[in-house]
């Protein structure tokens, strides 16, 4: 298997040779790639190639390196106290 047969997000099947045509495409962050070929959209919600995506803008140069660890998921809630509610 070539090495842009790889498939990154195994969910929806997407290989990084279409995570490199999103990347030429104009897509510079992990979302953007997500909505150009639906790769973290699966059952997983990323959390499994998440990673691998974000790999691939590093390696490619879209992103600094120290941006590998440092996104995080954002939840649609914020959690509050209870005295709050």
């Amino acid at each position: 298997m070539e090495k842009d047969e790889t498939l990154i997000c195994r969910c929806e099947e997407v290989t990084r040779a279409e995570i490199l045509e999103a990347i030429a495409a104009g897509c510079h962050s992990v979302s953007a790639v997500k909505r150009y070929t639906r790769a973290g959209m699966g059952a997983c919600q990323g959390r499994t190639c998440g990673r691998l995506i974000r790999g691939v803008l590093v390696e490619q140069g879209v992103l600094p390196p120290d941006t590998m660890d440092t996104d995080k998921p954002r939840f649609p809630i914020v959690p509050c106290a209870v005295r709050d509610l």
